[in-house]
């Protein structure tokens, strides 16, 4: 038996048993295991009534957007031990050109139908061609309209909605997965199918509210942080029931080269999940997997959202950065040493950063690893309100590490940098450069400052002439703290020689 013949038997054997018999029963939960790199494994049961011989299977509990090459089906007995397979597959096949608008379009080319031009008002027009998606000559992806001929007249555009005929045969209305299966002898077999989809990612955000009361000082202030998880499905397929497991992590992936992609798109729904089942964690190879530890409906199309951590009172630690040579500074040094008395002594960065410091400890009401995310800042005012004072873009941060987030810029504190004096030795085959760090302030309270530093002109340098002690934070940079009064300045100057 031929597969085609084969799985026309078994599809009519499927609708003459669903007329005799009740309804199936649920199916079981698929269990989803969500990287935040936009894909999915999704793993779930099939429960194989094999007769001696060949057999078709087919399954549809499956997404448009899988990758055919990654799926697995195995009997649970062999998953569960080393022991002989009860089944060898023959064959597999991936069906995922279900029927859609564009599709019948190009079913019905060379062929009359009527198209809807109006309630009540249809039109005849024959398909000369239907559109489709073609690559370019850069590689992209362009649309190449339908061509529908009117009346014995051309046009490049449909006419109205077409109307089909109420016909079903032949078309695909899931993406399918079938398999010719053979075993020795009948046997009733529980299957895990497991594959990877792309389509369902997942990321976290943070809200911190800090409770300064509209002081914003710098210095330790005691916040509240909540996180939340974030899951998006546009797999193009519904799971009623689904056990959600998020990997955090950079898991590699070979991407194929990709011209151009086209989406489905549709409307979506931002669901809120009740956490009284708490999400957990631990750690998995060299990741992080969270348990959401519930069976949850996951729709194609829409959004859920978890509550994964929520922490009071901890302890966050605000200060002022100026980094007057931020821009171009990887610049500085190339392998050699750059001798040009005007490099990068033009136009400084003028802004003083705000940074906050989160110690992500268990001392601190936290220590748990975060996987990346947005972390928003908000802060009380005098009233009471929260107000939002910046953002920031966290990377993966394991426990007992400390979470950095510049939150945006200070209106009242500036900085200016400049250089004062230069000189080159080349018979001894030194350089020597000064620079004037200055810092104003116009808030009602003296603020601490750390201004940062770049020695990139070379690889051997020290420090001649300081106005402050200064702290060296790599082979190129040094960290000098300044305190700078209320509406008041301050100045720190350094002169760095340079040998080579």
């Amino acid at each position: 038996m031929n597969l085609s013949r084969c799985f026309l038997a078994a599809l009519f054997a499927a609708s003459v048993a669903a007329a005799q018999q009740p309804a199936a029963p649920e199916p079981p939960a698929t269990a989803l295991t969500i990287y935040n790199q936009d894909f999915a494994v999704a793993r779930t049961t099939l429960n194989l009534d094999l007769q001696a011989g060949i057999n078709c299977v087919e399954t549809n509990q499956v997404t448009n957007r899988l990758e055919p090459d990654s799926v697995m089906l195995r009997g649970l007995d062999q998953t569960r031990d080393s022991a002989k397979p009860s089944f060898r597959i023959l064959e597999q096949n991936y069906e995922a050109a279900i029927v859609t608008q564009d599709f019948l379009l190009q079913k019905y080319v060379g062929k009359t139908i009527e198209f809807e031009i109006s309630p009540g008002t249809n039109v005849e027009g024959k398909i000369i061609r239907a559109p489709s998606m073609n690559q370019n000559q850069y590689g992209n992806l362009e649309q190449t309209p339908a061509l529908i001929e009117v009346k014995g007249q051309m046009q490049f555009q449909l006419p109205g909605m077409p109307l089909f005929p109420a016909s079903t045969d032949g078309l695909l209305l899931k993406p399918a997965l079938r398999w010719q299966i053979e075993t020795d002898k009948p046997r009733k077999v529980d299957a895990e199918l497991a594959y990877i989809t792309n389509g369902i990612n997942w990321e976290a955000t943070y809200n911190v509210v800090a409770q300064s009361g509209g002081a914003a000082l710098e210095g330790t202030e005691k916040a509240n942080m909540v996180g939340w998880v974030t899951i998006k499905n546009n797999s193009g397929a519904n799971f009623p029931r689904a056990n959600i497991k998020l990997m955090a992590g950079d898991v590699a992936r070979i991407q194929p080269p990709q011209f151009g992609r086209l989406f489905a798109t549709g409307a979506s729904e931002t669901v809120m999940v009740d956490a009284r089942n708490v999400v957990t964690q631990k750690p998995f190879d060299d990741f992080h997997l969270y348990d959401l530890h519930r069976t949850v409906a996951l729709a194609d199309g829409e959004i859920k959202q978890v509550q994964f951590l929520d922490a009071a009172g901890i302890a966050v630690e605000r200060s002022y950065i100026y980094d007057g040579a931020e821009s171009d500074q990887q610049n500085y040094y190339n392998g050699g040493v750059n001798m040009e008395q005007a490099f990068h002594v033009g136009d400084a960065n003028q802004k003083v950063a705000i940074v906050e410091e989160i110690r992500n400890t268990e001392a601190n009401h936290l220590g748990i690893p975060l996987p990346a995310g947005r972390l928003r800042f908000y802060r009380r005012d005098a009233d009471g309100q929260v107000e939002f004072v910046g953002e920031s873009v966290i990377n993966h941060t394991p426990a007992e590490d400390t979470v950095r987030v510049t939150t945006g810029s200070a209106f009242d504190v500036k900085g200016a940098r400049r250089q004062t004096d230069f000189s080159i030795d080349h018979q001894h085959r030194s350089m020597e450069e000064t620079f004037e760090i200055k810092l104003t302030n116009q808030k009602a309270e003296a603020v601490n400052v750390k201004v940062l530093e770049h020695l990139y002109r070379g690889n051997n340098w020290v420090i001649e002439e300081k106005s402050a002690d200064y702290n060296k934070l790599d082979s190129h940079t040094i960290e000098i703290p300044a305190q700078v009064p209320a509406q008041g300045s301050a100045i720190v100057t350094y002169k760095v020689k340079y040998t080579w």
